[in-house]
């Protein structure tokens, strides 16, 4: 069990999952306490010794269930299903085993020599198919499985490894020694059957094993795979499950900004050296700078102010932006978000009071904050925040819009914007469209883009990342 736990340590730290010798050492102490039989037991007892940042406990759980869920069960249900679509789900296994031993005994000289795999396929010994799997794997080298082009080529070598073939060869030629020796043929039809479903169920089994191999020791390879495919993705066609995934890296980027401004307010806090009052000061040292002097530029925090587009057309993007809008928010003290489609309403307390999941349902449910089942009207918002909120923005602010643009033919209203841009330091506007899909159709983006100092496409989060620096200009 002590080794078991040292592999898993071992696992769990090949993953980028930091775990610690004294960690380690203290998860052996609460296996002391705990029985390994009550799983939920044991496994938070792992959890609580090994993991320290939250952002790892995922990774412990999906390698947890790898590692500890007992291949067995998977082998067992394989060959379960095997022998109950055997003979149409009409056979009756334990009589054509009595029929196969009377068979047996009646074959003239020794019974056949059967390979232990043969053996093993024709009793459904699970715990021996499992140990020769092990084994055929090992020496197969699945260990060194890097990535899902391998699963097929060390399947193949671990059923070499077996002699599957061979054990398939031996039962076939068995089946039809009992046909010689008087067996019926319905019988012997069955168990050839039985055969064929055993071969393919040990396949099946095989694969899966090392499959598992490839998720145990390639998580953290396969986990990078996935976010960088995510980079890439479209926020259109995220699931919400992927959206979740994203909020991580969403936080980071949040963060980036955060210490940007963070950087450039300690340079600041320095100043720069005032060569000439510095000189003028010292006259009476005959010029040697014994008090040395600092320009000192004070600078504000700078403000943000959020505009959201939360129409239908753009509805997994907006559920992604305010996610991201929710990070900014816990990021930065100056800073009023909105959200609209032709009404405009304001989420700045509601993301403060509320976790994220909780005030993005908020902001995107039917009466709460607006009426998001509306047509799109940027016009209309636009007009309503000129009118409501313009004393919100200042020369320090800078604005940051996030949508499509699609207006429904409405009228723009564009100088409502340019009235904006006008009291604002600047205008960050983010559209998930192609830039050949600006002003087409009901796009209003050329009428918006003469008052907007940065128009950028962002439709996945390696645009969003290569744009995030302009929001702290």
């Amino acid at each position: 069990m002590q080794q078991k736990l040292i592999d898993f340590t071992n696992l769990l730290r090949k993953s980028g999952v930091r775990v610690s010798v004294a960690e380690t050492l203290d998860a052996f102490a609460a296996l002391d306490e705990v029985s390994i039989g009550d799983r939920e037991v044991f496994k938070d007892a792992l959890r609580t010794t090994m993991v320290k940042r939250g952002d790892d406990i995922a990774a412990f759980e999906h390698l947890f269930d790898l590692y500890w869920s007992a291949f067995y069960d998977g082998l067992r249900d394989a060959f379960d299903k095997a022998a109950e679509g055997a003979g149409g789900g009409k056979l009756d296994l334990e009589a054509l085993m009595r029929q196969i031993q009377e068979g047996l005994e009646k074959l003239p000289g020794a019974a056949p020599d059967l390979s232990e795999l043969a053996k093993a396929l024709l009793t459904q010994d699970l715990s021996k198919l499992e140990q020769l799997i092990r084994e055929a794997a090992q020496q197969a080298g699945v260990g060194r499985i890097e990535n899902m082009l391998q699963v097929g080529f060390f399947t193949r070598r671990t059923m070499e490894q077996m002699d599957a073939e061979g054990a398939g060869r031996q039962l076939r030629d068995l089946a039809r020694q009992l046909r010689d020796a008087g067996m019926p043929d319905a019988q012997v039809d069955a168990l050839m059957e039985l055969v064929e479903r055993y071969l393919d169920a040990l396949r099946q089994s095989v694969r899966q094993f090392t499959e598992r191999e490839l998720q145990q020791r390639n998580y953290d390879y396969m986990e990078k795979f996935r976010r960088e495919s995510l980079l890439e993705k479209s926020f259109y066609n995220l699931t919400e499950d992927e959206i979740r995934m994203m909020r991580e890296v969403v936080t980071r980027l949040a963060h980036r900004i955060k210490n940007i401004l963070s950087i450039r307010k300690r340079r600041l806090r320095k100043g720069k050296l005032d060569l000439h009052t510095m000189l003028r000061r010292n006259m009476a040292h005959g010029g040697v700078p014994f008090e040395v002097i600092y320009k000192h530029r004070k600078k504000d925090r700078p403000k943000l102010v959020i505009l959201c587009d939360v129409s239908s057309s753009v509805a997994n993007v907006s559920r992604f932006m305010l996610q991201f809008v929710y990070q900014l928010q816990e990021c930065f003290n100056k800073i009023r978000s909105y959200v609209f489609v032709s009404e405009l309403g304001e989420v700045t307390q509601l993301f403060k009071d509320l976790e994220v999941s909780q005030a993005i349902d908020k902001a995107l449910d039917g009466g709460d904050v607006i009426n998001v089942y509306t047509r799109s009207n940027f016009g209309h918002a636009f007009h309503d925040f000129w009118r409501n909120h313009l004393a919100a923005i200042d020369n320090k602010t800078t604005v940051l819009v996030l949508g499509d643009a699609r207006n429904n033919y409405n009228d723009p209203r564009a100088w409502c914007l340019r009235e904006v841009h006008n009291k604002a330091k600047n205008v960050v506007w983010l559209n998930p469209e192609s830039p050949s899909a600006w002003g087409f159709g009901d796009s209003v983006m050329d009428k918006y883009r003469p008052y907007v100092d940065v128009a950028e496409e962002c439709r996945n989060l390696r645009q969003l990342s290569r744009i995030v620096d302009k929001l702290v200009l």
